[in-house]
């Protein structure tokens, strides 16, 4: 059963999600301020599976709570919930390493569909049923990154590295697509889903977070390559532009 921890100071809300969650089987946990969520997230970082928040919260902010659960290294997916519909506002949640935002009012049936496609995406094979189609033991590699689908495991040069669930959907599209190069809509469209016109800069910022973690110089990639005034391109070491 798949833990999930709400944030958000409306109650009518709070109690919204939290039994439309639990209709779906999963374990609900609830908090109505920041400081105190991120207390919680702290004291046992891996015992959620799932964190929707709120971005207007006392104590502490979405935003601000959402980066410092990444700045601790914390993988674990977060949905941004939040009554703000502006452009800026959910491209800084993106930025700060949500991997969804829901604006209100929402439909429930969606956000927990919403939560259980990123929850697939982060662990292959969850909620797909009998006749789900699970990562099945799959392996792809190329330049010293190796990444086991049906485990959700990344290693780089034999080592394992911990990647938020939406970069590890960038770093399996970009290596699954090795030598072509990707447009940054193109990106936007195939890993965050989003096929509207939107701020490419969150792709900027998401490879620069995966060169840090994949790269043996950050400064000096040789895997995650920029084609300037196009995208990016993975490219196996030894291969030349």
């Amino acid at each position: 059963m798949p833990t999930v921890l709400v944030v958000d100071d409306e109650t009518s809300i709070l109690q919204l999600v939290a039994y439309n969650f639990s209709r779906s089987g999963f374990e609900v946990h609830t908090e109505t301020n920041g400081k105190a969520a991120l207390q919680k997230i702290s004291q046992k970082p891996d015992a959620y599976d799932l964190i929707v928040l709120d971005l207007m919260l006392p104590g502490m902010d979405g935003i601000e709570l959402c980066r410092r659960v990444r700045e601790a290294h914390n993988p674990v997916p977060v949905i941004v919930l939040t009554a703000k519909d502006d452009e800026v506002d959910r491209v800084i949640g993106l930025e700060m390493g949500a991997d969804d935002y829901v604006t209100k009012p929402f439909s429930p049936r969606e956000l927990v569909a919403r939560a259980k496609a990123v929850l697939r995406r982060w662990d292959p094979g969850a909620y797909d049923g009998p006749d789900g189609e699970a990562g099945g033991g799959k392996v792809i590699s190329g330049g010293g990154v190796r990444i086991d689908l049906s485990r959700h495991e990344v290693t780089v040069r034999d080592k394992p590295i911990e990647l938020t669930p939406k970069e590890y959907d960038l770093l399996q599209y970009l290596l699954e697509h090795r030598g072509i190069v990707l447009t940054r809509d193109q990106l936007l469209d195939h890993v965050w889903g989003y096929t509207a016109a939107m701020d490419t800069r969150i792709v900027d910022v998401h490879i620069s977070h995966l060169r840090d973690k994949v790269e043996e110089d950050p400064k000096k990639p040789v895997l995650i390559r920029t084609v300037r005034g196009v995208g990016y391109r993975f490219t196996e070491q030894g291969m030349t532009d």
